[in-house]
């Protein structure tokens, strides 16, 4: 099939005016000029876009696909407060209920252009969600207790999960993962046995952290929200404070204890972090995923992008949780990130082309996934997206570059492949679940939340 569209953005070169990309057997076969392509292939069948970009897939390096039934619900309170009420949400979900609402979200991730997702779960609602619907990605299993005699039974838990999991999926596409909970929630022998299972397994690991104030007082001076909410009885935890404070930061702290000792280490967020912290991340080659709109809705601040990227860190992008963001949208991301980006560092104008790196190869390098996706190249995997441009807001689109990042958003995607099947088109799906159930199912489980 070649794809054909007024521009072809194939990240790691120069956008091409009037192009098209040849896909077949699940790749990229050939890219160039659209006229030339189509003589060099004379009996291939041609979808063209008109006015459009076609690019990579977005890589969405942090999300929550289970927690898209929440969005609209936990309004303009700061993340101390919308964490806590989550959990309480969190409680009244069955097993059915977190599969459902993980569909919507992925569902909603490939109407917007992302083709890899790297999700962090408990339940494993995500996982089959995003076997089910035909998506590329690493699903990390979280894993915490605060209590040190309940360690060793998470996990183990965990790595039972795990082995499910990968009997579960096609290894051609996703990847399983561990990924310690929040800093509050975790006993700090978790990072350390984390860590030896990761080597032992050769399994990728996500870290949140530094992504909050509170967190950081929470580990330098044990005093902030977090440490009351660490002592709740109801779960076991020990009779007295579990947690004291360490005078250090959050990536300092988990440093010492041998966060960071695995091979495929990514810090999400990584707002609160000082020289010595970057170098550290430089030095055992920890990638980055920034969330910019959550860090701005819930008031968690601007994490230094210059800086990583200047460092030389792999870094890409993350919608996480679409129950505070209120959708899951890679263009939107990149808009936002860049305007914050140039506000508070104007000395480091952030351009767009850094941006719509950050959302596909970045991501992918930050996954280590870059020698198959992120950019359009022979021999990559076909994960391809199609922009529409020629809305009146987006025209007259002199530079697509600064259009799709400018002047887009998820809904003008008009198409989304992985792995060369195309799984959505505007308004019309090609997965293997029933849309308009599970629509039904989570207007049903939303009414039950509220």
């Amino acid at each position: 099939m070649l794809l054909c569209a007024q521009y072809v953005l194939p990240i790691t070169s120069e956008p091409i005016h009037n192009g098209a990309v040849l896909v077949r057997d699940g790749a990229i076969r050939d890219v160039g000029d659209a006229a030339m392509l189509k003589l060099r292939y004379p009996d291939e069948e041609v979808s063209d876009f008109g006015q459009a970009a076609i690019l990579p897939g977005f890589v969405d390096l942090h999300t929550h696909l289970e927690n898209a039934v929440m969005r609209g619900i936990v309004h303009d309170v700061p993340y101390a407060t919308w964490i806590m009420t989550m959990r309480e949400l969190s409680a009244k979900m069955d097993v059915a209920d977190w599969y459902d609402s993980a569909i919507l979200g992925g569902l909603e991730s490939l109407s917007s252009g992302i083709t890899t997702v790297a999700d962090i779960t408990t339940s494993g609602a995500s996982c089959t969600a995003m076997q089910k619907l035909g998506m590329r990605g690493v699903v990390y299993r979280e894993v915490g207790a605060m209590d040190r005699r309940r360690v060793d039974f998470a996990m183990h838990q965990a790595e039972s999960d795990l082995a499910h999991w990968q009997e579960e999926v096609d290894s051609d596409r996703l990847t399983v993962g561990l990924a310690p909970s929040s800093l509050f929630t975790c006993n700090p022998e978790i990072f350390r046995k984390v860590a030896q299972l990761a080597s032992k397994e050769n399994l990728p690991v996500a870290l949140r952290l530094a992504g909050d104030r509170e967190e950081c007082d929470f580990v330098r001076y044990g005093s902030s929200p977090f440490s009351v909410h660490s002592m709740d009885t109801t779960r076991c935890y020990v009779e007295v404070p579990p947690w004291l404070p360490t005078g250090t930061t959050p990536v300092n702290y988990v440093l010492n204890w041998g966060a960071f000792e695995s091979d495929n280490v990514m810090m999400v967020h990584g707002v609160y972090v000082d020289d010595h912290d970057v170098a550290k991340l430089k030095e055992y080659d920890v990638s980055v995923a920034s969330c910019p709109r959550i860090n701005a809705q819930l008031g968690m601040g601007v994490a230094p992008l210059a800086e990583f990227l200047n460092n030389g860190l792999r870094v890409g992008l993350g919608t996480d949780s679409p129950a505070a963001t209120d959708s899951t949208d890679m263009i939107s991301e990149m808009h936002i990130g860049m305007l914050i980006q140039r506000a508070v560092n104007p000395r480091s104008f952030m351009k767009s082309s850094t941006m719509l790196e950050m959302a596909t190869i970045g991501g992918a390098r930050a996954l280590r996934m870059d020698d198959k996706v992120g950019s359009l190249e022979v021999g990559k995997l076909a994960d391809v997206i199609a922009v529409d441009l020629s809305g009146s807001h987006q025209t007259p689109a002199t530079d697509p570059v600064s259009a799709v990042v400018n002047a887009c958003n998820g809904s003008d995607v008009l198409m989304t492949m992985v792995g060369g099947n195309v799984l959505y088109e505007k308004s019309s799906w090609h997965v293997g679940v029933e849309v308009a159930r599970s629509i039904a199912r989570v207007i049903e489980i939303r009414s039950k939340l509220r």
